[in-house]
């Protein structure tokens, strides 16, 4: 096989790891409290964790996942902001 071939293939998965997640996300929002355990997609409200997958509560409002926009509310998500006030008000609670 030629090596110019296998380098550009090589190159061409770096760069569509970086530039399909963006793309991916621009008719999507975060919504908070409706990710299974494990299935997340970044870090948390708590800052227990900074990475997808570590979530081990199902519906966590301190956890997000990625929806179509629009949608979060029917799923019983929340925004960010609804998620920082209903998180800061169990801190008070604990």
């Amino acid at each position: 096989m030629n090596k110019n071939l296998i380098a550009s293939a090589a190159l061409a998965a770096v760069i569509s790891t970086f530039v399909a997640p963006v793309a991916h996300a621009g008719g999507k929002e975060k919504c908070y409290g409706v990710a299974e355990a494990g299935q997340n997609d970044c870090a948390n409200l708590a800052g227990t964790h900074s990475c997808a997958g570590q979530s081990t509560l199902d519906k966590d409002p301190g956890e997000w996942k990625l929806v179509a926009k629009g949608t979060c509310e029917e799923l019983g998500g929340m925004s960010k902001a609804e998620a920082k006030k209903r998180y800061k008000e169990q801190q008070k609670k604990a």
